[in-house]
């Protein structure tokens, strides 16, 4: 195996440097022979002056030096200076450039950085590419199952856990597609399962109470209510802009925009209340629920107007969704419709609400005391 330095004449007076392998190798990225490695080394074709001539001289003794290292490589059967990526690269920086696409755009922003903020906590900063394995996915999966919250000592919740854990699958997956990662490990590791917890939503009265009741963040109050007369997450109505508002005919208002989850495109269909509650309609690209952030500052705030309202139980932005949801099926919505209503995959997801209505039926009619029949 011969490799030889050679220079190819490029326009501006320049000369290109690369390798030659005679007879070819093959490269491990596309399994197909080849001949030439292009060193990103440059000469001055006629160099003018004492600068340029001391580049040339310097350039070409870094070639020489780079082609006898590769001939000590290709001696021993190691090609992968070929390769586009060697896995050496910090799999925390590619994932932090995912976090960045995704702070411009506001898709699933916040679970991607929550998501990165515990991968470097668990890997102490420092993760190259050839390290995320198998073995590597699955324990950083049991750590997320054990690990605490980023800002407290309070244990995260196994659905927080669950749905960090498919983020970081995402982005193994994605490397992959990147040809950063030979092949995916993260398809041989089984995700976190979701826990069914109970779900907290307002009744008709409920709805009623809140509406006429003082909140201390009217644009939040607005966003709620929006969500209990659509059905729509915290982060679809943070992002919906009004550019996916359209009218079709007269009182027929709908939506057409991408749902956070699952990532796709949507048509919804909104009732006349729910465009009352977002207000004047404003320029094209300005956000529909303009200053509406995710913060620790929603809880105090809605803690606060759910106490105007008379309601005692503790309510999270989500409820309103679960709201939406238990308040279709009570007034007559089949589940097929409900599911579409809320973007779901499935009816088996949709089906929870049904049940957990069975359950408050069925408490209902138990609070009745026995009555002595003898």
């Amino acid at each position: 195996m011969n490799v030889s330095l050679r220079k190819r004449k490029l326009k501006g007076g320049r000369l290109r440097l690369y390798l030659d392998f005679y007879p070819p190798v093959i490269h491990p990225d596309t399994g197909q022979p080849t001949r030439r490695e292009f060193l990103k080394l440059y000469l001055y074709d006629r160099p003018k002056g004492e600068s340029e001539r001391e580049h040339n001289r310097e350039t070409k003794l870094l070639a020489e030096n780079i082609r006898a290292h590769r001939q000590l490589q290709i001696q021993k059967g190691n090609y992968d200076f070929l390769a586009k990526h060697t896995g050496n690269e910090s799999f925390l920086n590619f994932f932090k450039e995912e976090v960045d696409k995704r702070e411009k755009t506001g898709r699933n922003y916040q679970s991607w950085r929550s998501t990165y903020l515990h991968l470097h906590r668990f890997a102490e900063g420092k993760l190259l590419v050839k390290q995320v394995t198998a073995p590597f996915c699955k324990s950083f999966r049991e750590h997320m199952l054990q690990t605490h919250c980023l800002n407290s000592s309070r244990p995260l919740q196994q659905n927080s856990a669950a749905g960090y854990f498919d983020v970081f699958k995402e982005a193994v997956s994605k490397a992959h597609e990147e040809k950063l990662l030979k092949d995916d490990p993260g398809l041989r590791i089984k995700s976190i399962p979701q826990k069914e917890t109970e779900r907290e939503f307002l009744t008709f009265e409920e709805v009623q109470a809140i509406a006429r009741a003082e909140c201390p963040d009217p644009v939040l109050k607005q966003a709620a209510l929006f969500s209990t007369f659509t059905g729509l997450r915290f982060g679809d109505i943070r992002d919906l802009k009004w550019s996916e508002v359209r009218h079709f005919k007269e009182h027929s208002y709908f939506l057409r925009f991408t749902v956070n989850k699952p990532n796709r495109p949507e048509t919804l269909f909104i009732s006349d209340q729910a465009r009352q509650v977002m207000g004047e309609e404003q320029e094209s690209e300005k956000r529909v629920f303009e200053g509406l952030k995710y913060g620790s500052h929603i809880t105090q705030r809605l803690n606060v107007w759910m106490q105007n309202a008379g309601i005692e139980r503790h309510i999270t932005f989500h409820a309103f969704r679960h709201t939406f949801a238990t308040l279709q099926i009570t007034f007559g919505t089949d589940i097929y419709t409900l599911k579409d209503l809320l973007a779901q995959k499935n009816v088996q997801t949709t089906q929870i609400y049904a049940r957990v209505l069975d359950e408050k039926k069925k408490a209902a009619v138990n609070r009745i005391p026995n009555i002595d029949l003898s």
